[in-house]
């Protein structure tokens, strides 16, 4: 009688138009299937006594859904297959079992708003680093903003290896330091040898190959011969145009290119 009472007051035709439905406050127990509204994005349901969440079984579309104030003890099987979910409300209800309420979830690659608290899973020492971790996508978790440092504490809490890898590798970063320098070796007490190129290894002269004694020299080599640039700059100005030349009978004067290399 709820459903009927919305779809007439919203004046839906069809079935497949229903895009939207408040069922909130009716004091609610169960609510019928609602596979007849395919094309459902927005659903209210909050404040009732619902403990079932089977009638949403073949509403794929919804996006938002408010579930919050209810009598909702476990939502397993139940909305898991809602991948375009972006938000969602499920506080203030019964949910006590944290890994098993979040891995329903996990699916949610597009839920970007997530309530839970007032839930007695959320008494947990650590569960909003739970939740932040294994659910990346959210950005607003119980009302609150997901920081990126929550996301860091969150990855060395459930991931260490995967933190300390991060942590090893300079992403973006330089090392100012020259050629032949041990980078990280702050121990060493002697100075690092610095790469000599062999002679007759001139750059660009791929008819004299001469092994190295070092295979880091090769690596010197390879490197500077790869970073090397150079430009070439002339003043066309002095440059004599074709009727000048055929004017002057005086000889042309070389010409004077500037160049510049930067390894």
């Amino acid at each position: 009688q709820a459903i009927e009472n919305q779809l007439k007051i919203c004046g839906y035709k069809s079935n497949v138009d229903v895009v939207a439905l408040y069922l909130a406050r009716q004091g609610l127990r169960s609510i019928p299937s609602l596979s007849q509204f395919p094309r459902l994005r927005y659903l209210w349901i909050n404040n009732n006594k619902i403990q079932d969440l089977t009638f949403l079984v073949k509403n794929y579309c919804l996006t938002e859904l408010y579930l919050n104030n209810n009598e909702l003890t476990d939502i397993s099987g139940a909305l898991k297959h809602l991948c375009s979910l972006q938000i969602l409300f499920l506080h203030n209800n019964e949910l006590k079992r944290l890994g098993k309420t979040v891995k329903e979830l996990k699916g949610m690659i597009s839920l970007q708003t997530l309530n839970l608290f007032q839930n007695p899973l959320a008494y947990d020492p650590d569960y909003r680093l739970y939740v932040i971790y294994f659910l990346p996508s959210v950005q607003l978790l119980d009302r609150k903003l997901v920081t990126q440092r929550e996301r860091e504490s969150a990855l060395h809490l459930y991931n260490p290896k995967r933190a300390l890898v991060m942590q090893s590798v300079a992403f973006g970063k330089r090392v100012d330091t020259s050629l032949g320098t041990a980078v990280g070796s702050s121990r060493c007490t002697q100075p690092a040898r610095r790469p000599i190129m062999p002679s007759g290894h001139e750059f660009g002269n791929n008819r004299n190959k001469v092994p190295f004694e070092d295979p880091k020299d090769a690596v010197l080599v390879r490197a500077t011969t790869r970073s090397l640039m150079e430009f070439s700059s002339v003043d066309w100005n002095k440059v004599a145009t074709c009727q000048e030349r055929r004017l002057e009978n005086k000889a042309e004067e070389p010409l004077e290119k500037l160049t510049v290399q930067f390894r």
